[in-house]
């Protein structure tokens, strides 16, 4: 009777380890099958081999919000692709009546006017002379995030980035000096040479540059390294370490920053990143300091 009751409990405990074992294979099945499809983003379900009532309404529920997920996901892919092209598009549409604006100014200029005639097309021209220049970050902010279009801001080639800073740093030194700004710049005299697009990287130091122009308090320092660490460092008592947080957010623009589409670091941080570097933003003491890593 004994020996009965023990041969009894052992089938128990072997039926149980059995179960046991094949409920975790199939624990690892629907682990590797959910792996797979997340990082494939292939169309096929998770498929496990487990016979077990509870693992299949397991792998159905997984399932069903995989449907959901991908369901979603196309939305949101179909919604961006038509954004991008909306964008494209008013982009467009604006440069043509901007560019008979400008026309039409010039015409203006060579008629014979009042000095308050000549004060308000001045004015004109000043507004129509920023709808360009936004218009323009819009249109080449669609371009440069367009899919399949990654080579749009030129082919990579061997760049002497400290070259590159150099002659972004003279693009603008009247805007800079304009604002009284005489920035303090310090590059190696021995090029620092990465496999990137220089159209990129003159792009990038632009708006960088540029954003200083917007932010500082009159002052900026440029320093690269020889391991192509760039840092721009200028004082901006008016910003907060939360708006540094979001300066590189989309469309962002702080307060006083209304003559901008919020789109000149977002494009740095795109082309920073697809040329495999980094670009970040840190606010200490009212300093704002921009560093990219190539």
């Amino acid at each position: 009777m004994l020996y009965a009751v023990i041969g009894v409990l052992c089938a128990v405990v072997i039926g149980l380890l059995i179960k046991i074992h094949l409920l975790r294979k199939s624990a690892r099945e629907t682990a590797a099958a959910f792996a797979e499809i997340l990082h494939t983003d292939t169309n096929t379900l998770i498929s496990i081999s487990s016979r077990d009532k509870y693992m299949r309404e397991l792998a159905s529920e997984i399932n069903e919000q995989l449907r959901e997920l991908r369901r979603l996901r196309h939305k949101y892919t179909q919604g961006d692709a038509e954004l991008k092209t909306a964008i494209t598009n008013i982009s467009h549409d604006l440069r043509t009546p901007l560019t008979a604006i400008c026309g039409y100014l010039a015409l203006l200029e060579k008629e014979e006017k009042t000095p308050e005639v000549q004060r308000y097309i001045g004015i004109i021209a000043e507004r129509t002379e920023l709808m360009k220049t936004l218009t323009e970050e819009l249109f080449r902010y669609s371009v440069i995030l367009a899919e399949n279009n990654e080579d749009t801001e030129g082919e990579t080639e061997n760049t002497a980035v400290n070259r590159v800073l150099e002659e972004s740093v003279i693009g603008f030194y009247a805007a800079l000096t304009g604002r009284g700004i005489t920035p303090v710049v310090s590059i190696p005299e021995t090029d620092v040479i990465r496999k990137i697009s220089r159209a990129s990287l003159t792009r990038v130091f632009s708006n960088i540059i540029s954003n200083a122009v917007k932010y500082s308090d009159g002052d900026l320092a440029i320093t690269m390294t020889e391991d192509c660490t760039i840092t721009f460092s200028n004082t901006a008592r008016t910003l907060t370490a939360v708006q540094v947080e979001r300066l590189f957010d989309r469309f962002y623009t702080v307060e006083n920053a209304r003559n901008s589409t919020g789109l000149g670091l977002s494009i740095a941080r795109t082309l920073v990143e697809r040329a495999g570097g980094s670009i970040g933003a840190v606010y200490e003491d009212n300093m704002l300091k921009i560093r990219v890593v190539l």
